[in-house]
């Protein structure tokens, strides 16, 4: 097996764009490499490279060939009318790959998936996160020495996310080299290293700790968004804000990899467009407004019913003026029909809910701001034009775009980046100065810079007085929400502060002489470890649990340490707990008892 794959200085242009400029990135077997970026900074042409489905005009690439690379395109490359079997049969057959051997892998494959009770369901009508662990299977059927995913945990809930690491784990502990696309940095933060792009250059490479230790200069944490030139290098992060200094300060806290990334995209923004250039504006200057008397949003005892399903179960949440409440859970949680029943898009089979201190209705819904996950702008308009249609709707005139739109003139939205349509739905959202502002997934497929200056958006809504309802599958979202609601099953699992939903949850982490080992006997004796690197986080397994399985002859050599769960893994156990019981959870309810609701 060879010692490594990659690409070296490797460039690609496409007419008079440039989405690869002296790329370099290397992929060794039995480890998992990311690469982190927003949409368009040159993920996909640099794995398509890798794939051998796109020749760079220079630089050179080295592979194990087509017949030993599994590759998942984005969109998950499984065909809608064909069943899990028969795609992956497809698959087995354009590989020549046949006999018991090959059914006991695909077996093997589905089972790992979690997709035996749908292998005879039709693609199309899986979830996103089955369609996605399809889809990684399908590029793992023949044991590639060169596994390329195209971003398949973006747009997935946290429980289909853990499960797609769960197989990507495992295709590096086989042996294979993973090359995997992603925008979440908690994703790199699972890899042995990590290559960040931005506008197809390279902005960072290495491992996470190397990149970390290279970032120049420190970063501050301050508690209010600074003014003058400090603005330019500044971000909001976890309710406060980061500022950055290309001074060294050995007095400044520690950084980590979100800094660091921000940091390269600082430096590079700051390197193009000069150190005096003004930070862009948000969407909305904050304008003060009487603090409403009572909630803006509420439901209570809410329960939803389609036919003998139960979407949404007894559920009673309240979201009030000045604050921005997180609502977390898998697909089929109940999320959407919640958001639905509380627009008054959907009866209630039962309970009570009220809009703005009244029973929804058209009235009530012209004070809401609203940003689907589909961003709901026309892409053959500009920017001005979407702000003048909305601004006709909801007979108000045109509210305020910032700048470096508006400057842009004649394009329209569907040719600009994705963070700067993002931005276009913002300020389309918030020009008639809603009281309520409800966002669906509002920073996907954004870079860790764009998503922190979106944040910064709803946080100065919030302080004018508005109430936001965000509902995201981004772990590191959470922080910048005042409250957290989780649901599983139909039901609030969950409610409060992440420190108060997180509570005493321990995960035991493990540092092992051969990782791989170490997963195989994890995973053989029941438990679920999740890759971190090179180590091993096992949640919910107490560490004697965890030391038996690993010495079990023949013994695994490692070392073991509890330290405290993630928000993601606090929330994968309540995702995956009894979701049958139903009930709802106060906000002053504590985890123990959240868990057991």
């Amino acid at each position: 097996m060879s010692s490594g794959w990659g690409a070296t200085g490797v460039r690609v242009a496409f007419d008079r764009t440039v989405a690869l400029d002296d790329v370099t990135l290397v992929a060794v077997p039995g480890a998992v490499t990311a690469v982190v970026g927003g949409d368009g900074a040159g993920k996909t042409t640099l794995l398509r490279c890798l794939a051998g489905a796109l020749a760079p005009q220079a630089g050179a690439v080295t592979g194990p060939g087509r017949k030993a690379t599994g590759y998942f395109p984005a969109g998950s490359g499984t065909y809608p009318d064909l069943t899990v079997a028969e795609n992956l049969a497809f698959r087995a057959a354009a590989y020549r790959l046949r006999g018991a051997a090959m059914t006991r892998r695909a077996d093997e494959l589905v089972e790992l998936a979690g997709l035996t009770a749908a292998r005879d369901r039709l693609a199309g009508q899986l979830s996103g996160g089955m369609r996605q662990k399809l889809g990684v299977i399908a590029a793992m059927l023949h044991r590639p020495d060169l596994l390329v995913l195209d971003e398949p945990s973006t747009g997935v809930d946290p429980v289909s996310r853990s499960g797609l690491w769960w197989l990507i784990a495992r295709a590096a502990a086989d042996g294979a080299a993973v090359v995997l696309a992603t925008t979440y940095l908690d994703d790199a933060q699972r890899a042995s290293s990590v290559l960040v792009l931005d506008e197809g250059r390279q902005l960072a490479a290495g491992t996470p700790e190397q990149i970390v230790a290279a970032m120049p200069g420190s970063v501050a944490t301050v508690p209010a968004a600074p003014t003058g030139p400090a603005a330019r290098l500044a971000w909001r992060r976890a309710g406060s804000w980061r500022v950055w200094s290309p001074s060294p300060n050995a007095a400044a806290p520690a950084a980590d990899l979100q800094d660091a990334v921000t940091v390269a995209a600082l430096e590079r923004e700051v390197e193009l467009t000069g150190a005096a250039a003004p930070v862009s504006a948000p969407a909305m200057p904050p304008t003060r407004r009487p603090p409403a008397a009572g909630p803006l949003a509420e439901c209570a005892d809410v329960t939803c019913r389609f036919g003998h399903l139960t979407a949404v179960r007894e559920v009673s949440i309240q979201v009030r003026a000045g604050e921005v409440v997180g609502l977390l859970g898998a697909n089929g949680a109940g999320k959407t029909t919640l958001i639905r029943t509380l627009l008054g898009l959907q009866r209630a089979s039962s309970g009570d809910v009220r809009l703005l201190g009244e029973p929804p209705s058209r009235q009530t819904r012209k004070r809401i701001g609203y940003v689907p996950q589909g961003l709901g702008l026309y892409d053959d308009l500009t920017p001005a034009e979407n702000m003048e249609f909305a601004a006709a709707a909801f007979g108000t005139a045109p509210g305020y775009l910032p700048e470096d739109i508006a400057r842009r003139r004649g394009v329209p939205v569907g040719a600009l980046p994705l963070g700067l349509q993002r931005r276009t739905a913002f300020a389309q959202a918030l020009a008639h100065e809603p009281d309520l502002l409800i966002l669906d997934e509002p920073t996907s497929g954004v870079d860790p810079l764009g998503r922190a200056r979106l944040w910064d958006t709803i946080a100065l809504a919030a302080m004018s007085g508005a109430g936001v309802l965000v509902s995201t599958h981004y772990m590191e979202e959470a922080s910048e929400c005042d409250r957290l609601i989780v649901m599983a099953g139909g039901a609030v699992v969950a409610a409060g502060t992440v420190a108060e939903i997180i509570g005493d949850a321990q995960v035991t982490v493990v540092q092992a002489d051969d990782w791989a080992a170490a997963f195989d006997r994890l995973e053989r004796a029941g438990l679920q470890p999740a890759l971190a690197g090179t180590s091993l986080r096992v949640p919910g397994a107490a560490p004697d649990a965890v030391r038996a399985a690993l010495q079990a002859a023949p013994v695994v050599r490692a070392r073991l340490e509890v330290t405290a769960a993630s928000l993601e893994e606090r929330f994968f156990e309540l995702a995956a707990g009894d979701r049958t019981q139903g009930g709802t959870v106060s906000e002053a309810t504590t985890v123990s008892e959240a868990s057991t609701a």
